[in-house]
């Protein structure tokens, strides 16, 4: 087995063929991971069938160690506590049941020049939910198989060539077959507001103003309150083609939810987000008071400035206090 330096610590099974390396195996015991750009001065351009299935033992191929220093403490080099992976930039395609069972994996970052993704791809992977993808200008294809491989809710980001970033929060919905005793069927039903959201593609193109337009249905429907101030939250901090009508409805429902927002900034630890809805957003005195208490609550000294700065700017005499003898 061949060992080489690199960013994170993986045992691979390769194949080098003329156009680039394909890894038929691919492990690792890290949490969070990038896969190699390239070896032997070859790009790597192809996942293989199920070439990060967790368990899955060593194929027949080149092995190779890729280290970048001690295995952070855990012996276990089969994927099961990988949390955070980073495609190649150059990958081209990924094989049939390529993650399939990986269970942990919560976050794949990725160009969207991946043209092929096998059947199974992402199978079992029940926590996969955040997207970081960088576009250049096909995103609407892939964003379309990961949201319709995906029912869950999905966080996507994208990073755009013109600077005008976005990032959309497509709703969870659920699809139930459920027997109809007396008819002697199966009825089909979907529960959820996301299933307009992940299907909001036209010929595999995203088009963020038919996104926009489905935020008013949604609110007629029964819904999850906290991804739909997700959803308007980030589209007013990645305002990318937002129109002046979608920004107005989303900035309502912000300010209609201005203590869960702050609960859930001040949560995340989120002190530039908690400013961004500070300036946005009207706060009365008792929400203000309300976060500050939670802010010094969690020890979050730079919100509780800030939060402290703003209650002081606006409310310079306190709170008003009355004393019964």
């Amino acid at each position: 087995m061949e060992t080489i330096g690199g960013v994170n610590n993986w045992r691979l099974t390769i194949r080098r063929e003329r156009e680039g390396i394909t890894l038929l195996r691919a492990a690792t015991c890290d949490r969070r991971a990038a896969l190699p750009e390239e070896l032997f001065g070859l790009p790597v351009t192809t996942l293989g069938d199920h070439a990060l299935t967790p368990g899955r033992s060593m194929p027949e191929g080149e092995e190779v160690l890729v280290t970048c220093g001690p295995a952070g403490g855990s012996d276990r080099w089969d994927n099961s506590e990988l949390e955070d992976l980073r495609l190649p930039d150059r990958l081209l395609q990924v094989g049939d049941y390529g993650f399939f069972n990986c269970t942990g994996l919560k976050t794949l970052r990725l160009r969207d020049t991946v043209r092929y993704w096998g059947g199974g791809a992402l199978m079992n992977c029940r926590d996969l939910s955040t997207f970081h993808m960088t576009c250049t200008g096909r995103e609407g294809e892939l964003l379309a198989y990961f949201a319709d491989e995906l029912p869950r809710e999905l966080d996507v980001t994208l990073y755009r060539t013109d600077g005008e970033d976005a990032r959309l929060i497509f709703p969870e919905y659920v699809e139930v077959y459920e027997e109809n005793c007396p008819a002697h069927h199966f009825d089909y039903n979907i529960y959820g507001a996301g299933y307009s959201y992940h299907h909001c593609f036209y010929q595999k193109k995203l088009s963020i103003k038919a996104y926009d337009e489905l935020w008013r249905p949604m609110l007629g429907m029964e819904h999850d309150k906290g991804c739909a101030l997700r959803l308007a939250w980030w589209r007013l901090r990645y305002p990318a083609e937002l129109t002046g009508q979608a920004e107005a409805d989303y900035l309502a429902y912000v300010q209609d939810h201005v203590r869960e927002a702050a609960r859930w900034l001040l949560a995340e630890r989120d002190t530039a987000g908690l400013r961004f809805l500070l300036t946005r957003a009207r706060w009365d005195q008792d929400t203000l008071s309300e976060a500050c208490a939670l802010a010094r609550e969690q020890e979050a000294a730079e919100a509780l400035a800030l939060l402290l700065e703003e209650r002081h700017k606006h409310f310079p005499g306190g709170l008003d206090k009355s004393f019964a003898l």
